[in-house]
C-alpha cells in the first residue's frame, strides 16, 4: 500500500501556486515593457515629424534603435552579472555597449551619408547625451524590476511558510486519543456489543474530516460541530454515566464558516484536565452564532490534586495551537479570554466575520 505524504503534497501544491504567480507578475513587466516603448516611439515619431517633416522617419528609427539597443544591452547585463562577482567582465562588456550605442542612429542619420566628417561629429554628441540616459534607464528599470519582483517573492515566501504551518497545525491531534479509541472499541467488538459499529462510523468520520475535508481554508460551521460530536462520542466510550460533555447551539450555524480543526484542541485540553471520573454534563460546551460574529466557550472541573493547573504539558500544543492558527488566520478579528477559579477552567472565543465567503477568507489567510 503506497503511503501518501499529505504534508509535501501541500507544500508541493504551494510550490506549484508560487511558480504560476510570477510567472504572471514577469509577464506583466513584459507587458508593461511594451506599452512604455510603444508609447515612447510615438512621442518621438511625432516630435520628429513636427520639426523636421522630409527626415523624421529615418531619424525615428535610427534613435530607437540605439535607445533599445543601449536600454535593453544594459539591461540584460545587469540581469547576467546581478550578484557575480564579475566586475571586470561587466564594466568590458558595459565599455562596449557605451561606445557601440551610437552607431544605429549616426549611420541612419540621412545627413550622415556618405559623409565621413558629419559621421565624426554625430557619434561624439550621441555618445554624450543618448546613449548615458539610456543606460541609466536600463539600470534603473533592472533595479525596480528586482525590487519589485523580490519584495512579491519574499511576500509569497512568507504566505507559503504560513499555509505550511496551517497545515501542520491542523494535522495535529493526540495520538493518545486514537490509541485508547482503537483499544475501546476492540473491546467493544470483542464483548459483540450493539455500540461497536456506531464507534466504528463516527472514528471514520472523524478520520475522513482531518485528512480530506480540512485542507480548505474555512468549512461550514455545522460540519465542524459534527466532528465535535464524533470526537466527543468517541471519547464516551470511556466513561460509563450519561454524556459527560453538554454541547449547546444557539443560532444558525448553516449560515457561518470557520477554519476546520480550531476547536478540538479546547476539547481535548477539557478532557486532559478534568478529574478521571466525571459526572454528566460536567464539561460544558456553547456555541454561540450571532449577526457577524461566532462565540464558543468551554468549560471543565480541574481534579481536586491538581493545585495548579498547567494549561499546557511540556511539548503540547493545545492553547499554544489555537493562538498562533487564531493569529494567522483571524489577526484582529479575534478575542481569546481564559478562566481560572482554582475549581474550574474556561476559555471563551469570540471570532468575527464568521460569515464571509470562502474565497474572501482565503484571500485574506494568503495576505497574512
Amino acid at each position: 500500500m503506497k503511503k501518501r505524504n499529505w504534508s509535501s503534497r501541500g507544500t508541493g501544491a504551494a510550490g506549484k501556486r508560487y511558480l504560476c504567480f510570477m510567472q504572471r507578475v514577469k509577464k506583466i513587466f513584459r507587458l508593461i515593457h511594451l506599452f512604455v516603448w510603444t508609447l515612447f516611439t510615438f512621442l518621438v515619431g511625432l516630435q520628429l515629424r513636427t520639426d523636421d517633416q522630409s527626415y523624421w522617419l529615418p531619424l525615428t528609427t535610427g534613435f530607437m534603435l540605439t535607445a533599445l539597443y543601449v536600454f535593453y544591452s544594459h539591461f540584460y547585463l545587469l540581469t547576467k552579472y546581478s550578484g557575480q562577482k564579475k566586475r571586470k567582465e561587466y564594466f568590458l562588456k558595459l565599455a562596449a555597449i557605451f561606445f557601440t550605442g551610437p552607431f544605429p542612429f549616426v549611420i541612419l542619420h540621412p545627413k550622415t551619408s556618405g559623409t565621413w566628417d558629419l559621421f565624426l561629429g554625430y557619434y561624439p554628441v550621441t555618445l554624450l547625451t543618448i546613449v548615458p540616459i539610456f543606460l541609466f534607464l536600463g539600470w534603473l528599470a533592472r533595479v525596480t524590476e528586482t525590487l519589485v519582483l523580490n519584495t512579491i517573492r519574499k511576500e509569497q515566501l512568507e504566505k507559503q511558510a504560513a499555509e505550511t504551518e496551517l497545515h501542520y497545525l491542523k494535522s495535529q491531534i493526540n495520538p493518545h486519543f486514537l490509541f485508547n479509541t482503537l483499544n475501546n472499541i476492540h473491546t467493544l467488538v470483542y464483548k459483540q456489543l450493539p455500540t461497536a459499529p456506531e464507534a466504528v462510523l463516527r472514528l471514520a468520520s472523524l478520520m475522513r474530516y482531518m485528512i480530506y475535508e480540512s485542507n480548505a481554508p474555512t468549512v461550514p460551521l455545522t460540519r465542524e460541530i459534527n466532528y465535535l460530536q464524533d470526537y466527543i462520542g468517541l471519547q464516551q466510550l470511556r466513561y460509563k454515566n450519561s454524556p459527560v460533555v453538554d454541547l449547546t447551539v444557539h443560532g444558525t450555524p448553516e449560515t457561518c464558516e470557520i477554519a476546520p480543526l480550531l476547536f478540538i484542541h479546547l476539547l481535548e485540553n477539557a478532557y486532559k484536565h478534568s478529574p478521571a471520573r466525571l459526572e454528566p454534563g460536567a464539561i460544558k460546551v456553547k456555541v454561540e452564532i450571532k449577526a457577524d460574529s461566532l462565540t464558543f466557550q468551554i468549560q471543565n472541573p480541574i481534579s481536586t490534586n491538581q493545585k495548579k493547573m498547567e494549561v499546557e504539558e511540556p511539548g503540547g500544543i493545545g492553547l499554544a495551537n489555537v493562538r498562533k492558527r487564531l493569529q494567522l488566520q483571524y489577526p484582529g478579528q479575534h478575542r481569546l479570554e481564559i478562566h481560572h477559579t482554582g475549581e474550574t477552567f474556561g476559555v471563551n472565543l469570540e471570532i468575527n466575520g464568521t460569515h464571509a465567503h470562502i474565497h474572501e477568507r482565503e484571500t485574506q489567510l494568503l495576505h497574512h
